[in-house]
């Protein structure tokens, strides 16, 4: 079945206040479109419940700024911004890695980081080094400004702390990560244009041969994208040794729920996500040697 335009309604305020304002005014009933990778997917197989977009493609959420001590990617922001970003490159590289995972060339160009969090899939490439950087979310609406830790952002699957008059103003990261080992891999059927298996990225650092500080975030093992705080919890003060590698791939097994579905299956994503991360921790062992 396909959609037909006449049933929807696609508005464009032109500016941030007017969204807002709208949003606000009639909460829950307008959904925002900026790159519309998703919804237009929907929308051509008939499937778009929604029919009442409005655009939020504007130049106040489509910016990079970057001072002393982080960076603020808006939300509106597309992948291949991101990925080309020179601040980004140099302070985030795994964030950048991620972007050049997204889609194809034409996805990036229209695909926004805040619209792949917003759709909250398990599967989405960004949110794993979103964890691995410790990102802050700043939300906006006519009631103000908050900012929030990413890690807070995901409630359940597709859920999230978002409230329907809200807009995600910006990414922000803190520039901390510059000499921390980071490790990122996607899991895929095709090297580009392929949904996720797995995805993982993490930062970290070695101490005498111990792990003195570790972020693991995970992508397609869960409802939702998953920070490994149990396993970092197992490695911290650890030697990354064999022992070490068995114990936080059991916890890694305890701690992610993976599913079956058309892409792959809850057993191969278990034994591969415990693959990566043992792969891993053996990377930051040699670059620690």
């Amino acid at each position: 079945m396909r959609s037909y335009p006449a049933d929807y309604d696609l508005i464009v305020p032109g500016q941030l206040d007017s969204v807002l304002q709208l949003l606000h005014d009639e909460a829950g009933q307008w959904t925002p479109i900026a790159g519309g990778t998703e919804i237009m997917v929907l929308y051509g197989a008939g499937k778009l419940a929604a029919r009442k977009l409005v655009s939020i493609s504007l130049p106040d959420l489509s910016q990079i700024v970057e001072d002393g001590d982080s960076i603020s990617i808006g939300g509106g922001c597309s992948f291949t911004q991101i990925r080309h970003h020179s601040g980004i490159q140099k302070h985030f590289p795994l964030l950048a890695q991620c972007a050049a995972w997204t889609g194809g060339i034409a996805n990036q160009n229209r695909g926004t980081i805040g619209g792949n969090l917003a759709n909250a899939s398990p599967a989405a490439d960004s949110p794993p080094a979103l964890f691995a950087y410790a990102a802050e979310l700043e939300l906006i609406s006519v009631r103000g400004t908050r900012r929030i830790p990413y890690e807070q952002f995901h409630l359940g699957y597709k859920k999230t702390a978002l409230a329907p008059d809200e807009l995600i103003r910006a990414v922000v990261l803190p520039k901390r990560f510059e000499k921390a080992l980071r490790y990122g891999r996607k899991v895929g059927s095709r090297n580009a244009q392929a949904i996720s298996k797995i995805c993982v990225a993490a930062t970290g650092s070695l101490r005498q041969g111990r792990v003195e500080e570790i972020r693991i975030g995970m992508g397609s093992v869960a409802p939702t994208p998953l920070r490994l705080l149990r396993t970092e919890k197992v490695l911290l003060g650890a030697a990354p040794n064999a022992a070490t590698i068995a114990e936080a791939r059991r916890v890694l097994s305890s701690e992610s729920t993976p599913i079956d579905d058309i892409r792959s299956t809850a057993s191969y994503r278990t034994l591969v996500a415990g693959n990566l991360l043992e792969e891993m921790l053996r990377v930051f062992a040699g670059a620690s040697s």
